[in-house]
């Protein structure tokens, strides 16, 4: 039995369908705005989903095979039916059912029929008859011409409750965009505002949900081998860092240690030693007041030479030193996250 359900008003998922010819396609490239399908294209073998917008809308294309393909056989006939169920799900929005306005054939007229068979008897109260045009005739007169003038039109648009559209054959022409979705919206609105589903509909739903359970528990063996291999290269990235520190750490040390703190101290203990002796020595050619004197001025003399020591085992150490210290966040960052070299 069929059913209703409330759909996301973000997206339109339209399910378009052509007995034959290209018009179908077509269709699909006039929706996006865009060359999906060459203009060559009367069929396709494997149901495609296409994304996109329609005047400001997000809209989501499914295209199945020619419903009276007859290159195709019965059995792929059912699995792409299947496929492009499976491709709309939870349901589709809309059905629009493409024709080539100057080329109706007789399996176009039997299409109401087929689409009751395959997607439910209640699916034609979501069709949308959309009619390729190519030619000067714009607005009312084509309105004119497909309610008035040429009843096979007339007659086949009374089968799907009188909703018609009239497209261009050329998708880079836009001037048609928001009349179309209009159109289709205030459809989907008289019904609710929800997608339209069936038992197949909810069938396929099931079996996509199965498959996607399935795949992800196969997948999860190459999530954790992924994790393994990234942990790995944390841990390289930290033994990096330990060494870099280390040299930093031993550069220093052999530059300024406590030997080297100890020899100075003791230079400088000799130096102003040295340097007070020698100065009492030459100021006792003057007295013992020369002697105080110049006592003083060569301690200050050897204290210049400790200190001078000090600043040029200071000047070596910075020199010596790495001008930065490395990051282990940013190791981490640049070989995961850099950006990839041109």
């Amino acid at each position: 039995m069929d059913k209703r359900k409330k759909g996301s008003s973000t997206e339109l998922r339209l399910l378009i369908v052509g007995s034959s010819g290209p018009s179908q396609f077509q269709l699909t490239n006039s929706i996006l705005g865009r060359e999906e399908f060459s203009k060559d294209t009367t069929s396709i073998s494997r149901s495609r989903k296409n994304v996109g917008e329609l005047a400001g809308r997000r809209v989501a294309i499914i295209n199945g095979p020619n419903v009276y393909d007859k290159s195709i056989c019965g059995v792929k006939r059912k699995r792409e039916l299947r496929r492009s169920k499976c491709l709309c799900i939870p349901g589709p929005h809309a059905f629009l059912v493409a024709f080539d306005m100057e080329n109706i054939s007789l399996n176009d007229m039997k299409a109401p029929k087929l689409l009751r068979k395959r997607f439910g008897r209640h699916c034609m109260r979501r069709c949308m008859v959309l009619l390729a045009y190519d030619g000067n005739l714009e607005g009312a007169a084509l309105e004119k011409k497909v309610q008035k003038t040429e009843w096979y039109l007339r007659e086949m648009v009374e089968k799907y409750n009188g909703r018609f559209h009239v497209f261009s054959k050329n998708w880079r022409d836009r001037s048609q965009d928001r009349e179309l979705l209009q159109k289709i919206e205030r459809m989907v609105a008289s019904l609710g505002g929800g997608y339209f589903t069936s038992s197949t509909f909810q069938k396929a739903e099931e079996f996509v949900k199965k498959e996607e359970k399935r795949l992800r528990k196969l997948r999860s063996g190459d999530i954790e081998k992924a994790w393994t291999v990234m942990e790995k290269h944390i841990e390289e990235d930290k033994d990096v860092h330990t060494n870099n520190v280390g040299t930093e750490i031993r550069a220093k040390a052999e530059i300024d240690n406590g030997w080297l703190r100890t020899s100075l101290a003791r230079g400088l203990g000799i130096g102003f030693a040295v340097g007070a002796f020698m100065g009492a020595l030459v100021g006792s050619i003057e007295g013992p007041g020369g002697m105080v004197m110049y006592g003083i001025i060569g301690g200050a003399v050897g204290g210049s030479a400790g200190g001078t020591a000090h600043v040029a085992i200071k000047h070596i150490e910075d020199r010596v030193s790495p001008p930065a210290r490395l990051n282990f966040n940013s190791i981490f960052i640049n070989r995961f996250f850099a950006a990839p070299r041109p």
